[in-house]
């Protein structure tokens, strides 16, 4: 079977600049950011002083108080996401064959609140059990089973970790899928809520945690800062789409993975080349074709470095004037949730003709020489989009997206 044009007919977010497509949009277009001081955990033991919380967020508006007892907070934003990428779609699930759609969801982290909170409640001065549901609650994979019972899918569900690329590899596990026809429909992206006091911690002892804010490719960026939210998208055989008269917001052209192979936390421009190359090679596009990056930039001093060179050395000449931005300096690095949240904002660029600023950026760095988008957003018409996601264990993925054509 010939490969098939794979469309994205459905986006749902839950993220700290919003819950609904328009919303997020809206606030990643105007440069605005969501990163703001510690809102939602106790912040006696901290040092770390922002970070991109979700604030507005209720379970108990989605879900009755059993199911809540079953979901920690990174599946309840799963959940939540994949309900509204599957309404965004208009995709009438009783008329599918559900044993048919996967659901495959990226997670770096995977229940943490829960784990966080029973690790407190154990070995703290009450030394009381552990819940019930703490082991259910906190895998790994919680999220995609969480999806696909809450959606009755009955297709291959399964999560990746890997890290920050987490959810990037997993929508391209869902694209292959669908573009070799082992599947119509698809349910892929990632969830993450790892803003805990522990794991703050851990990332405070690395020392990339910035305190004043967020700004990608900035001569300086101080450091990241951690956020939470998902970000589900619905794939989908673009021409049943075109036939059921769905919206595609563009279609994904291509899926590129490498390892580095070099050092578990230290970037590696190489890997990241072979990436992006294997992604371009797999859609059949050229450098030149490309419109827009978005980066992974996440407004630490090697990362963004390295991410710089990368695009150097695929680019060559041209690395100087394609257009770059990241959106981490708006809503913040939500670990393996971060690459569907890019993927998405990528597409949205496709489809609305607008590439976006990165929040934050105030100085260019004679170490980052890119176009980066800053101060305001870009009308542009790109027909083609890079999405990048580089991750501890030198685990790299990008992804790249097409216009796609109407008529």
């Amino acid at each position: 079977m010939a490969d098939r044009e794979v469309a994205v007919t459905g986006i749902g977010f839950v993220l700290p600049a919003g819950h609904s497509v328009a919303a997020v949009w809206d606030h990643i277009v105007a440069g605005r950011t969501a990163i703001g001081p510690v809102r939602t955990i106790p912040t006696d033991r901290l040092g770390c002083a922002l970070l991109a919380e979700i604030v507005d967020f209720d379970g108990c508006e989605h879900f009755d108080r059993r199911q809540l007892l079953n979901l920690d907070r990174m599946s309840q934003f799963a959940v939540v996401a994949a309900r509204r990428a599957v309404a965004d779609a208009a995709l009438d699930l009783a008329r599918e064959d559900r044993d048919c759609i996967p659901t495959i969801l990226g997670s770096g982290v995977g229940g943490l609140t829960t784990l966080d909170a029973s690790f407190a409640h154990f070995y703290g001065p009450a030394l009381g059990r552990p819940a019930p549901m703490t082991i259910p609650k906190s895998m790994l994979n919680a999220g995609a089973s969480n999806v696909s019972i809450d959606l009755e899918l009955r297709g291959e569900s399964y999560a990746v970790a890997s890290a920050c690329s987490s959810s990037a590899h997993a929508i391209g596990h869902a694209f292959r899928l669908v573009r070799s026809g082992a599947a119509d429909v698809a349910i892929t992206g990632g969830a993450e809520a790892c803003l805990t006091v522990g794991t703050i911690k851990g990332w405070e002892s690395m020392r990339v945690l910035s305190n004043d804010g967020c700004r990608p490719f900035s001569a300086d960026r101080s450091g990241l800062v951690l956020g939470e939210g998902a970000a589900i998208l619905v794939l989908e055989e673009a021409g049943r789409a075109r036939a059921r008269g769905a919206h595609i917001y563009g279609l994904v052209a291509g899926f590129g993975a490498s390892a580095d192979a070099c050092d578990i936390t230290a970037p590696d421009a190489g890997g990241a080349v072979r990436a992006m190359a294997a992604a371009l090679r797999d859609a059949g596009i050229i450098t030149d074709d490309v419109g827009y990056i978005n980066a992974h930039g996440t407004g630490t001093q090697a990362n963004d470095a390295t991410e710089a060179r990368a695009i150097h050395m695929l680019f060559g000449e041209k690395a100087r004037s394609v257009p770059v931005s990241s959106t981490k300096g708006a809503l913040g690095h939500s670990l393996g949730a971060t690459g569907a949240v890019e993927a998405a904002l990528s597409l949205l660029a496709l489809d609305r003709g607008i590439l976006p600023p990165t929040a934050g950026w105030r100085v260019a760095d004679p170490n980052c020489e890119l176009d980066v988008i800053h101060g305001a957003a870009r009308p542009a018409q790109p027909r083609v989009t890079l999405s990048n996601s580089f991750a501890f264990g030198g685990l790299n993925a990008a992804l790249v997206f097409r216009h796609a054509p109407t008529g």
